[in-house]
């Protein structure tokens, strides 16, 4: 356990090294370490300290939120198709958040509106697929879908009545772009607090993989150990939303290959989650400032296309 953690660490600040050194003006190492220690020039102190280490934090900080979420949903239903982007959550905080851009509330209301959205989602998704019976991976996914097809007609009806001088800023939410983080902390204290919190649960969480009924008979108080899952993956869903929009499956590639690579030890999981979650995002984000340079492209689009296939291929092993 704790060599993986270690490794996963490691892999995590040299993903960051890299996306530091590496854009329209290449750092080399020599001079990034000069920064590192308080030294170096006056541009690579400013290039580095305040353009690319913000983003750099705002990738990773996102990255994480939303693999944490995927790997509690994934646990929650039992279900390796669970994700926030899959199932309607990052669509409803989405909504949540530019119906605060569009009152011209502030940054704070818009961070709680996007909470809001993504509980709503939540409610739906998981009320309409439980029904009178229980969950099933079609059925879940299946609301899953509709609900964030809902929210997508939500979302464009919104951007059809919004005056003009208003869309720039609110497409920024629709293309999942960590370039107009307004600040990386929030994500990256709300995923180390979550961290922290979720932990010692673990073991809990282990035993309602299982299933309720057995977790039930072993000791565990089910429901508030669910709504404690709801409303955490809601809160991860809704910072990494306001974080840098809506950025889809991260929480549904990276839970379900480490859980083939280091078991479904929950222990295990969630802080290797956090971790690989944002070095995947890091190095998506350096990518898609680097591909087409000068131009960058919405890291959204390069997550979409390791995830769409990812999400085919455990679509097709369901059946």
């Amino acid at each position: 356990m704790t060599r993986s953690l270690l490794g996963l660490g490691m892999l995590a600040l040299a993903s960051m090294a890299f996306a530091l050194a590496l854009g329209s003006v290449t750092v080399s190492p020599a001079d990034l370490w000069q920064v590192i220690q308080g030294e170096g020039s006056t541009l690579h102190r400013t290039l580095l300290l305040d353009l690319r280490l913000p983003r750099t934090l705002a990738a990773f900080g996102t990255g994480g939120l939303l693999a944490v979420a995927g790997a509690l949903m994934q646990v929650l239903l039992r279900n390796p198709l669970a994700d926030p982007y899959v199932l309607g959550l990052s669509g409803g905080a989405a909504v949540g958040a530019l119906l605060a851009m569009l009152g011209g509330m502030g940054t704070l209301i818009i961070s709680g509106s996007a909470f809001a959205g993504a509980m709503l989602a939540t409610v739906l998704v998981f009320g309409l697929a439980h029904g009178t019976g229980s969950w099933t991976p079609s059925r879940l996914l299946l609301t899953g879908v509709v609900v964030a097809a809902g929210w997508g007609a939500v979302i464009t009806l919104m951007l059809a009545i919004t005056p003009s001088y208003k869309l720039p800023g609110m497409l920024y939410w629709l293309m999942g772009d960590v370039s107009y983080a307004r600040s990386p902390w929030p994500a990256v204290v709300v995923l180390a607090v979550s961290v922290v919190v979720i932990m010692p649960l673990a073991r809990n969480l282990n035993v309602l993989a299982r299933g309720p009924m057995q977790a039930a008979a072993l000791g565990v108080s089910v429901r508030p150990l669910e709504w404690t899952i709801y409303v955490l993956a809601s809160l991860l869903t809704a910072t990494a939303v306001t974080t840098a929009g809506s950025i889809g499956f991260v929480g549904l590639i990276v839970p379900h290959m480490l859980r083939l690579i280091l078991g479904n030890d929950q222990r295990i999981i969630l802080p290797a989650s956090a971790l690989a979650g944002g070095t995947l995002l890091v190095l998506a984000d350096t990518l898609a400032r680097t591909v087409i340079a000068p131009e960058q492209l919405p890291v959204g689009v390069i997550t979409a296309l390791l995830g769409v296939p990812t999400f085919l291929y455990l679509l097709h092993r369901s059946r």
